[in-house]
């Protein structure tokens, strides 16, 4: 559980690293700071989660495209040899 003085830690990016005294002093003083904040935090969350589900599906995609491939010339095989 994240205590009362703390700022989430997605707010500690490179980009924000100069900022670190003003963000947690306006994160706990400012609501509309705050929400901002958090609003931020929920959008790094859904890129890295879009990030890994894109990183899951390219390597199924890969598996399918070569078992595919596969087939496909299991098909032309067995084609060449039953066809003769």
């Amino acid at each position: 559980m994240k205590d009362k003085m703390s700022i989430p830690e997605k707010l500690y990016s490179e980009k924000l690293s100069n900022y670190q005294e003003s963000i947690k002093v306006l994160y706990l003083v400012d609501d509309d700071f705050k929400t901002m904040c958090d609003d931020y935090c929920c959008s790094k969350i859904n890129v890295e989660k879009f990030k890994k589900k894109m990183e899951e599906d390219f390597h199924l995609k890969v598996e399918y495209e070569n078992l595919t491939k596969e087939l496909e010339d299991e098909i032309v095989q067995y084609i060449e040899k039953n066809m003769e």
